[in-house]
C-alpha cells in the first residue's frame, strides 16, 4: 500500500547515467573525486539508490585505468 508513495527505485541503467554524468560534470579523474560525485548523487538519486552501493560504483569507475 505504501508502495505507490515511495519513490521507484533507481534501474541498474539509469544508475550508470547518473554516475557518468556526474562524473562529467565535476571533472572527476580519480578516486580522490569520489567525494565530488557522491555529493551531486546524493541529491539526484535520495531515497532511489543505495548510495553505498553507487559509491563502489563510482570508485570502480574512477579507478578504472582510462584507455
Amino acid at each position: 500500500m505504501l508502495a505507490g508513495y515511495l519513490p521507484q527505485p533507481a534501474s541498474d541503467e539509469e544508475l550508470a547515467a547518473e554516475i557518468d554524468a556526474a562524473i562529467a560534470a565535476t571533472s572527476a579523474a580519480s578516486p580522490q573525486d569520489i567525494g565530488k560525485v557522491m555529493g551531486l548523487l546524493k541529491q539526484r538519486l535520495a531515497g532511489r539508490a543505495d548510495l553505498s552501493k553507487v559509491s563502489a560504483q563510482v570508485r570502480a569507475r574512477l579507478s578504472a585505468p582510462r584507455g
